[in-house]
């Protein structure tokens, strides 16, 4: 890593030898049926990095300009350079400027002379504290004719009412006793808990650091050009959305566990519009500074922090790339760009001309898996003053888009030479969009993102050590970064995430909904009974579970699958987890109890075939016993046929897979003809760590008691 210091006027970085550029894997094992498997969007090698291989010199005749620089292809210094004043006569020389115009050969008589010139040097030299950066290494203004004076003041008539708002108190201009109180006491683990003004279908708590300060949403403060957009939110928002906006525009942490299709849209746009105002804010903040140190280069005193380590600022986590598409598509008519580069690549890659979904779908399946369901994606994206990037290198980038599968092949495994994290090192702001269909995939490779934001990275690329912020050079930048989680029920990874990787100084929000319980949506009638039973302690509860259903469940499902053969009705038995599933298929399958049992099975890793096979045997009667994965129900939602008993072998994360189990497939039957003989019976495992999924299923006023009251059955009719 390139080492650097911490001095008087700054901190000064020595850059280190070439780029570490691993190429992204091309392939990797899914974790979901869906998805196609071909050509995944971007360049085959997306981690081009950069360095700054030459002194950055200030002209000692003209100390406004800034010079231009040559650096390694595609690295953060590939930006066009900013008009710079014609020279001019100065008093004193610097005696290192004054020794490379001795080297500098004189230009010839009738030749115009150079103004700038590009210094390329092989080894790699320090750069100078305090010196003009190019500002579009960070702020990506790519106009050839553009200057930081006129951009400089372009961004202080934009910027109403800026003083000390929300931006400026938590990222540009923090107060350094306040934060430094406000660290220790998240390190310390010290947290004031307040219960937020709730609705009818919602709750929200408050979690902040002891030593912090309330805020308001009085001085949020936006970019003119977002100005009417976010008016126009917020004045049309629902108490549930406004509570969400009041946090997300204070850059306080928030996991949202009320998403809905209903309002999806709206919290599409609040959310772009806060990245939106968050990357151009930035912009004009390094452009300002850097009009200041340009103006004031022979002063050694003057310092300004405005930039982290690399220039993507904001990561966005999402399942599908048709989730991609609609994100981007919110952002660009937001932001109206003149240009759109790469745009048609973008549209081949990640829009679907088609809707490939057969009828009879449920809208959150439409919803997620229409238009293009490809699971492996990663997408930079670069603004500019006026135009926007698509397929840009990480390193060039302002925005990350990428499912976790995605992001989690290009890090690299940790044993890996090629590993490369380093662009996710100033990350600012994280949004985790859909993080329900998320955990159907893979969690961990959320879980392997988060460990590796905002470490400290491992080379230098191109930064310049003098401008980056003090908390990112004291390893800190995790407890400034705002993380918003988007999800439609909690669970308990989400609830992981909350506790041990959100430590935002500013505090962090919980919104959760409550429930009226999937058992009371079912529209007729039906015995539902739930039983509880007990397990020695977390770890050894999926083997507590089997044990209880290989004795207290399984002699009456061999029973019933007895009367099913005579009836021609069979069993559903619904599995959550996949290694549940493959223990209960050997049991079945070996154990000398079950060996007149003819069963069925169908998981997320099923083939077509096979499915077809086991759906047409077990509506013929031929098997009486069904097992089924709620992965393969959350990826294809199969109408299953000649099911008259439901066994839950553990509650679904999703209460409408318990609603479309027992109300509709059971109905389906039911409405054929009552059998007396074998009346529709559902039946549910549970324990005290299915606390979460028995509160979506049985309701927030009865979970409770089905948790604590005497007794291990509970019957709903």
């Amino acid at each position: 890593m390139a080492s650097f210091r911490r001095g008087k006027s700054g901190v000064r970085s020595k850059s280190t030898s070439n780029p570490r550029r691993p190429t992204a894997g091309r392939s990797a094992q899914r974790t979901g049926p869906r998805g196609s498997s071909g050509s995944h969007a971007g360049p085959r090698n997306p981690f081009k990095a950069s360095r700054i291989d030459e002194a950055v010199i200030l002209d000692p005749k003209n100390p406004d300009a800034i010079p231009e620089i040559s650096g390694s292809d595609g690295g953060l210094d590939d930006f066009s350079d900013l008009d710079s004043s014609s020279d001019s006569d100065s008093g004193t020389e610097k005696p290192y400027s004054v020794l490379l115009q001795a080297l500098t050969p004189p230009t010839p008589r009738g030749e115009p002379k150079q103004k700038k010139r590009k210094i390329e040097l092989k080894s790699p030299a320090t750069i100078q504290a305090g010196a003009p950066k190019d500002p579009d290494a960070i702020a990506g203004a790519e106009d050839e004719d553009e200057s930081a004076e006129e951009d400089a003041a372009d961004s202080e008539a934009d910027v109403s009412a800026e003083g000390h708002d929300f931006f400026n108190r938590h990222f540009a201009d923090p107060d350094e006793d306040e934060i430094s109180n406000r660290l220790q006491a998240v390190k310390d683990n010290q947290w004031v808990t307040q219960k937020l003004l709730g609705g009818p279908i919602w709750s929200a708590i408050f979690r902040r650091p002891i030593h912090s300060r309330n805020t308001n949403m009085a001085t949020t403060t936006f970019k003119r050009k977002f100005e009417k957009a976010a008016e126009r939110l917020l004045s049309n928002a629902s108490d549930l959305s406004s509570q969400l906006s009041s946090s997300i525009f204070t850059y306080q942490d928030i996991s949202f566990s009320a998403r809905s299709l209903q309002n999806a849209d709206e919290i599409r746009w609040l959310t772009s519009v806060h990245c939106l105002n968050h990357i151009f804010r930035t912009r004009d903040k390094v452009l300002k500074n850097n009009t200041k140190l340009s103006k004031n280069d022979h002063d050694e005193d003057v310092e300004f922090r405005d930039q982290g380590f690399t220039r993507p600022k904001i990561l966005v986590l999402l399942p599908t790339r048709q989730s991609c598409v609609k994100m981007i598509e919110t952002l660009m008519s937001l932001c109206e760009p003149e240009q759109q580069e790469n745009k048609k690549r973008f549209e081949e890659s990640y829009a679907a001309t088609e809707d490939r979904l057969s009828g009879g779908k449920p809208e959150d399946f439409k919803e997620l898996f229409g238009g293009n369901d490809d699971d492996m994606f990663r997408l930079g994206l670069k603004f500019t003053r006026k135009a926007v990037k698509f397929f840009s290198q990480f390193y060039n980038s302002d925005m990350i888009f990428a499912s976790p599968l995605g992001l989690r092949t290009a890090l690299g495994n940790e044993s890996s030479k090629k590993q490369d994290y380093d662009f996710l090192s100033s990350i600012e702001v994280v949004i985790v969009d859909q993080a329900e269909a998320i955990l159907m995939q893979n969690w961990e490779h959320v879980e392997y993102v988060f460990e590796h934001l905002n470490l400290q990275p491992k080379e230098a690329h191109g930064c310049d050590f003098s401008r980056v912020r003090n908390w990112y050079l004291d390893g800190q930048a995790r407890y400034f970064r705002q993380t918003i989680l988007l999800s439609t029920f909690n669970f308990p990874a989400l609830n992981k995430l909350y506790t041990r990787g959100m430590l935002n100084v500013d505090g962090k929000v919980k919104v959760s909904r409550t429930y009226d319980g999937a058992v009371m949506d079912l529209g007729f009638p039906i015995k539902q009974t739930f039983s509880r039973f007990d397990f020695v302690e977390p770890v050894s509860e999926p083997d507590d579970r089997f044990t209880y259903f290989a004795t207290a469940v399984l002699p009456s499902l061999i029973k019933a699958a007895s009367q099913a053969i005579a009836n021609q009705h069979g069993i559903l038995v619904f599995i959550p987890s996949y290694a549940d599933f493959v223990r209960i298929r050997n049991h079945l399958a070996s154990a000398s109890s079950t060996q007149h049992v003819s069963f069925g099975s169908i998981s997320e890793y099923t083939s077509v075939k096979d499915v077809s096979r086991a759906r047409s045997h077990f509506f013929s009667g031929r098997h009486t016993v069904l097992l089924y994965t709620e992965r393969a129900h959350h990826f294809r939602r199969y109408h299953l046929k000649g099911i008259r008993q439901v066994i839950f072998y553990g509650l679904p994360e999703n209460p409408l897979f318990y609603t479309e189990i027992v109300g509709g497939l059971l109905a389906s039957v039911m409405a054929q003809g009552k059998d007396e003989s074998y009346p529709a019976i559902v039946r549910c495992l549970f324990s005290k760590l299915d606390l979460l999924k028995l509160e979506r299923v049985t309701g927030t006023k009865r979970y409770l008691s089905l948790l604590s009251e005497r007794g291990d059955t509970f019957d709903f009719v």
